[in-house]
């Protein structure tokens, strides 16, 4: 009987505690449908309501993509800055050559011409594109450079080319000196070229850079290994998709590196000398025929209407005086007799023994690029007793220094870091401007005149924001120890118009990419010598004649020395 008790017992228990598992695993599925149902249902918004996604730049196939991060700067300013950069253009890609605008139809004429003007009036004039069907274009994107010049007079002035995206543009003129004046038009890119620009600009570097390592080989015989180097930045280039290709040079102040394919025989350590290469442009042979010499950089023909100004006793008003975080006007100025009147501020003219009274007990530091060098190389030829000192490097690489002794004025110029056109150099001598800047110790004594912008042309732009942006923070270093320093920033030359060596749309996008970032710093001055160099009667280039330069450095000087 007990015995019969008991196993009725266990099976019972048995039974009950089964029951229990199988409850606990009823639950548990339970509760992971229910889990389950309730994920889905929480997801089911989501993916079905529509977020219009921000606004980005046409990109190229597999071009890296780059963030405001990587830039060095905030999400709010790239947005400014592409907004600022933004350029319009055809809806699709061209595939005839005769849709693209045609400096022979194109037309310009000056709109309710007057018999006469006075000094201070502005004139409109209209530019209508065609197409080599001789069409009127539908939509804008064309890169003009317009001025009104006299040639007797040696007077030119600026206009701003205002785009309707419709085909047509205007730019006013203002009239500033008494005599006569004509308008000068080019065509420099059309909006189809513009296009091609921006399609492949962010997808990789247009050129190839050269590194020479040297260095002891087998029975102690000196060898010399040739290979390709450039610019890190995104994922595009060819040198970093191999594994263990290259020798990496990271400078760790801005965080920029370059790199050369890695040597055969020889380790990364024996990289000497940096060299230019070949420029490699990736467009196709119908895209190519956009940048011909007959499609580029051409005088728009127009009925030479010639202007006639007459005095006005009012005048255009006085400038005030040349002091840092003045804005600069359209126009900024214009040419007389050869001589800048500029609109910014009240700039003077220089004699040598002027030039010597301004910089004395000066220290004058040019960082770019050939086109400061210019500076250097003037101010060495017209301040007497101003010598070039020997350091032993080339005189168009650099670095130089000059000095004159009796007024204690100090001059050097330095070129900036990678990536840099320019003939076999060592390596060592190249230092990113922001580098080199956080060595300058600055105070009243010291001006600091910086470019960047024309070895920059063939590199994606995301590149020259990630570069200006570490400037920026060691002018913004520079000033916060050493308040008083003059810092002057020049912009980009106009002149870049052959292809291999970049082009002047792509500068002035770089032009206004540097204006912005520097526009919330009220002590540093910006001087557009773009209108400088783009408006004056002679040719223009990239290098301008000594009459340019010489109007440059009594800008310069009218900064540093202000009456």
């Amino acid at each position: 009987m007990l015995l019969q008790s008991t196993l009725r017992f266990n099976y019972i228990w048995k039974s009950m505690t089964l029951d229990y598992r199988l409850g606990r695993v009823s639950l548990f599925l339970l509760a992971c449908f229910l889990t389950s149902a309730c994920l889905v249902f929480w997801r089911l918004p989501t993916v079905r309501r529509f977020h219009p996604p921000s606004p980005k730049p046409a990109r190229p196939k597999n071009a890296s993509i780059i963030s405001a991060q990587d830039m060095g700067i905030t999400q709010e300013e790239w947005d400014r800055l592409r907004k600022a950069c933004d350029w319009p253009g055809p809806d699709g890609e061209i595939t005839r050559l005769d849709q693209s605008t045609s400096p022979v139809h194109t037309t310009f004429s000056v709109e309710g011409l007057n018999d006469t003007y006075k000094v201070g009036d502005t004139i409109r004039v209209t530019i209508t594109a065609r197409d080599h069907n001789n069409t009127v274009k539908s939509y804008g994107g064309d890169f003009f450079r317009a001025k009104l010049l006299n040639l007797t007079l040696k007077a030119g002035v600026y206009g701003e080319v205002v785009d309707h995206s419709n085909g047509t543009y205007t730019v006013d003129f203002l009239l500033p000196w008494e005599g006569q004046a004509q308008v000068d038009v080019f065509l420099i890119i059309s909006s189809e070229g513009v296009h091609v620009l921006n399609k492949y600009f962010e997808s990789k570097p247009h050129i190839r850079y050269h590194g020479y390592f040297e260095g002891p080989g087998a029975d102690g015989v000196k060898i010399v290994e040739k290979v390709e180097c450039n610019v890190k930045w995104g994922s595009a280039h060819v040198l970093w998709s191999k594994a263990n290709c290259c020798c990496e040079y990271k400078d760790v102040q801005t965080g920029s590196v370059w790199q050369c394919e890695r040597p055969r025989n020889l380790s990364c350590d024996y990289w000497v000398y940096h060299e230019h290469g070949e420029h490699q442009f990736p467009a196709t042979p119908f895209e190519r025929q956009l940048f011909s010499s007959k499609l580029t950089n051409v005088g728009i023909a127009a009925e030479k209407h010639i202007i006639t100004v007459l005095p006005n006793a009012s005048g255009i008003g006085e400038p005030e005086r040349c002091r840092p975080g003045l804005t600069t006007p359209v126009p900024a100025g214009f040419y007389f007799q050869d001589v800048w009147k500029s609109f910014v501020c009240n700039t003077r003219r220089f004699n040598s023994q002027q030039r010597t009274s301004c910089l004395s007990n000066k220290i004058l530091h040019f960082l770019g690029d050939s086109t400061t060098r210019q500076y250097f190389e003037f101010l060495e030829r017209n301040v007497p007793g101003l010598k070039r000192m020997n350091l032993y490097t080339h005189h168009k690489n650099g670095p130089l220094m000059a000095v004159e002794l009796k007024n204690n004025i100090i001059m050097h110029w330095r070129t900036h870091g990678f990536p840099l056109r320019f003939p076999k150099m060592p390596a060592s001598d190249l230092h990113y401007i922001s580098t080199e800047m956080d060595y300058i110790t600055g105070g009243r004594e010291t001006v600091v005149v910086f470019t960047f912008s024309a070895h920059m042309t063939l590199h994606p732009l995301t590149l020259y924001i990630h570069r200006v942006a570490k400037i920026r923070e060691a002018v913004l270093r520079l000033l916060k120890r050493s308040p008083e320093t003059t810092v002057i920033i020049k912009s980009g030359n106009t002149g870049l118009t052959a292809m291999e060596y970049g082009n002047e749309w792509y500068t002035r996008q770089l032009n206004t990419v540097m204006r912005e970032m520097f526009s919330d710093i009220d002590n540093v001055i910006y001087m557009d010598v773009w209108q400088m160099t783009s408006c004056h009667y002679t040719h223009v280039n990239i290098h301008p004649g000594n009459v340019i330069i010489s109007n440059e450095i009594d800008m310069i000087l009218s900064f540093v020395c202000p009456s």
